[in-house]
């Protein structure tokens, strides 16, 4: 969403470590500078010339900025620009994909500077929440909670960016942010589960090739959806030989049995309590012996009871007594701020949007599915579900109109193209499973099994209904990974939602534990 890595044969043919070449220099007074163009392509037998030739390439723009990290000044480079994919028969182009690229200036040796690539979800998500929210060198400014400020917007200096560890890609896949098929009737290949892995792996392999980093350490970071497609490109890119160091998860869904509500999949349901819980005791919904307690120790007791009574219980189904009935009304209230009567009427199952309109019902409020700690206010209180997610609406306009601003004012990229924050430039997605979940854990088990230097650190926030986090861990719990693959996966938490890095607090958690687990992933080499 075929290629071939000859990544043996680059590295036998390399005498000495390869060191990144210098970035153009700016011409003064001019603030940006344009990269040396890509090499035409051989052209191939039955190629179209003439009139009929497709257009070149056009050069991707580079600029150099400087950020003061921890008081030391990092200069950089920004590479922004569409990578064209093409047909591997024809050579004609099939799609562009844009992206944006930060490297270190005068960081060494390209075979000791780690590499990573970036995307975020959806599908149908650019990678600007990722790129603007924790990674890059510029951030989007929130207030401290992750809560939304007031209009105008602003950018900041992000003191906790990635890019003193490792070079940074942000790739927008086809249909999100300024990525276009090249014709529309090809765009339906582009928007599958199979063809999007296919053609981001196909952008990786290219910027390797592009611009030398084929002997780099090379790393994977994605945000919700974006976990899947890393998890599946794990797989797909190890059999092209490409192998990574590292993987990093933020906001993982890689079985989606584990969070697609429907009628006899109760794994959803018995997945989602503690999220329900730590939601309930952020809104101070728990009963007192509860809320009292830190919101640790109290999501230990909910996973507890829900893994051996709750969970039992629902697998009895209809052979449920009355009793054993009440008593699972009784709990499941007491660990999510529910009312019981409504628990009762909802078959003991309580579906997402049905919790996010029901715990603050009585206050006239809604609370969020990305961040279960915003609330929201609906047109009518008594409706059954929510008008809209008010997580989603207190972020989406920040960084819509920053990552404008910031391409077209700083960068110096302009295009008239609409920039697909979320949605808008897909058409439809066919997961292709044979299955009615998607499931990519395979693919990742099939990365390990193949590559045991491989660790990945899996991120999630506790106030996350999207993909919530108890639900992570038991998808790994049933991976089937051997005892001595297990250790190679960290994990780490945070009282933060979906995206963990809108909280400041989180953002700084965030970035010692990715700098933590860059660290080990490098000393393994």
């Amino acid at each position: 969403m075929s290629f071939v890595a000859l990544v043996l044969a680059a590295l036998l043919l390399a005498p000495l470590p390869q060191r990144r070449p210098n970035p153009p220099e700016a011409e003064e007074p001019a603030e940006t500078a344009q990269a040396p163009k890509p090499a035409a392509p051989t052209p191939k037998p039955g190629e179209k010339q003439g009139a009929e030739k497709e257009k070149p390439e056009e050069p991707p723009v580079v600029t150099r900025h400087e950020i003061r990290i921890g008081g030391r000044l990092l200069k950089y480079t920004v590479t922004a620009g569409m990578m064209p994919l093409k047909n591997a028969r024809s050579g004609e182009t099939e799609a562009h994909i844009f992206f944006m690229a930060y490297t270190a200036d005068n960081a060494g040796p390209v075979d000791r500077r780690p590499l990573m690539f970036s995307f975020n979800g959806g599908p149908g998500s650019s990678s600007v929440w990722l790129h603007l929210g924790a990674l890059g060198p510029k951030r989007v400014q929130m207030l401290e909670n992750g809560f939304m400020p007031a209009p105008p917007y602003h950018l900041v200096d992000n003191e906790y960016t990635w890019l003193d560890k490792t070079d940074l890609v942000f790739i927008d896949p086809v249909g999100t942010g300024y990525s276009r098929a090249a014709k529309p009737e090809l765009a339906k290949n582009f928007f599958t589960r199979q063809g999007d892995v296919a053609s981001v792996g196909e952008f990786i392999r290219l910027y390797l090739t592009r611009y030398q980093r084929w002997a780099s350490p090379l790393f994977l970071v994605g945000e919700s959806y974006g976990t899947t497609r890393a998890s599946a490109l794990s797989g797909y890119l190890i059999e092209h030989g490409i192998a990574f160091n590292g993987i990093v998860l933020v906001s993982t869904v890689i079985d989606f049995a584990t969070i697609e509500f429907a009628a006899n999949n109760d794994l959803p349901c018995i997945l989602y309590v503690p999220s329900y819980t730590a939601t309930a005791w952020y809104h101070k919904r728990l009963p007192p012996d509860l809320q009292q307690q830190d919101l640790i120790p109290v999501l230990h007791q909910a996973e507890q009871w829900t893994m051996n009574e709750y969970a039992p219980a629902l697998a009895k189904g209809d052979r449920l007594t009355p009793d054993e009935r009440q008593r699972v009304i009784g709990q499941l209230a007491r660990y999510t701020g529910l009312d019981p009567t409504y628990i009762d009427q909802s078959n003991l199952r309580i579906e997402i949007e049905h919790f996010t309109k029901a715990l603050l019902r009585d206050r006239r409020r809604t609370v969020g599915r990305l961040d279960s700690r915003f609330e929201g206010v609906d047109y009518i209180p008594a409706s059954e579900l929510p008008d809209f997610d008010p997580s989603m609406a207190a972020i989406r306009p920040p960084y819509t109109a920053m990552f404008n601003h910031y391409v077209r004012g700083e960068l110096g990229y302009k295009s008239d193209l609409e920039y697909y924050i979320l949605g808008g430039g897909l058409s439809g997605w066919d997961m292709q499973s044979p299955g009615r979940y998607p499931d990519v854990s395979a693919a990742l088990r099939s990365a390990f099994a193949k590559n045991p230097y491989l660790r990945v650190l899996v991120n999630a926030g506790y106030y996350d209904l999207a993909t919530p986090y108890f639900a992570m861990e038991y998808t790994f719990d049933h991976m089937g990974l051997d005892p001595s693959l297990r250790r190679n996966v960290s994990m780490a938490y945070y009282r933060s939602g979906h995206m963990v890095y809108i909280d400041t607090q989180s953002l700084a958690d965030l970035k010692q534990n990715v700098a933590r687990f860059i660290d080990e992933a490098m000393a393994q080499r």
